[in-house]
């Protein structure tokens, strides 16, 4: 299968990691959960992991991918207050200040 469409997802806290098994077609996430969350990835797209916290989606389809990477990315979105969670190798999250004291 010859990759054409590539989507990088970026897995940011402590203790986040992930993993790919069945040559590209399962997906495990630790997202800090009780459990250990279990994606199938769809039969047009697969999924490599370079680092524990780098996952690469790709494939031929450029809606499978992106569709594919956005449900990747809806287990644990990012948050404003820290950044932690999964997003976008090119997204930039705009951080909120928290409470102050006076």
């Amino acid at each position: 299968m010859e990759a054409k469409f590539f989507r990088f997802l970026k897995i940011v806290g402590v203790g986040f990691k992930a993993r790919a098994e069945a040559e590209g077609r399962l997906l495990y996430l630790k997202l800090g959960y009780s459990h250990e969350v279990e994606l199938t990835v769809p039969p047009a797209v697969r999924v490599f992991c370079f680092k524990n916290n780098v996952v690469c989606c790709t494939g031929i389809d450029k809606e499978r991918v992106h569709q594919f990477a956005s449900a990747v990315r809806s287990c644990k979105p990012p948050e404003v207050y820290k950044g932690k969670g999964i997003m976008y190798a090119d997204e930039v999250i705009k951080k909120k200040e928290g409470k102050r004291s006076k």
